[in-house]
């Protein structure tokens, strides 16, 4: 337990990676926490779109940028993005879709793998572009984007420390 508690406190967003693949037995590993999260009454409704082609991820990553207002890359040069999409007619999409993003996160910690949740995912999969692909790769409109996981070897200045937590984080009622 105190190894898992460690992983939870430590795990950091990483925002520059180097453009070396992650292995597939890691990649392999990080998939399977995800599809262990719970979710709303076990119906297991949301999807993971692993994405490891560049070309993919950067037009993913400039329809994010254009919602963001910026030209600068969201995805900060990860070389794999997993999309968590959820079916908007479960009325838990949101949350099955949200704790299977911490699964995957905390996962590649453990690993040794960096990572960070890139939001805008509901956005970029409502545009023109965004629905074709979801179409591509067999989603209904059903589906909505919760989040983007980038994961990869962090590079030199991705991580920054720890914010200190906040003082009034818990209210305890007795």
């Amino acid at each position: 337990m105190k190894e898992t508690l460690e992983d939870l406190k430590t795990r950091r967003s990483c925002r520059k990676y180097q453009q070396k693949q992650i292995k597939q037995e890691e990649l392999n590993s990080i998939i399977e926490a995800g599809k262990y999260a719970p979710t709303g009454a076990g119906k297991q409704s949301p999807k993971m779109v692993v994405i490891q082609d560049k070309k993919i991820i950067a037009e993913i990553s400039k329809l994010n940028a254009e919602i963001l207002g910026t030209t600068s890359d969201p995805f900060y040069g990860a070389p794999t993005v997993i999309v968590v999409f959820s079916d908007k007619n479960i009325p838990t999409h949101i949350e099955d879709g949200s704790l299977i993003m911490g699964n995957l996160l905390n996962a590649a910690h453990a690993l040794g793998i960096d990572s960070c949740y890139i939001y805008r995912a509901k956005e970029v999969f409502e545009t023109k572009k965004g629905k074709a692909l979801m179409k591509e790769w067999g989603l209904s409109e059903n589906y909505v984007g919760i989040g983007n996981c980038i994961l990869g070897y962090g590079a030199e200045g991705g991580i920054s420390p720890a914010a200190p937590r906040k003082s009034d984080y818990v209210i305890t009622v007795r």
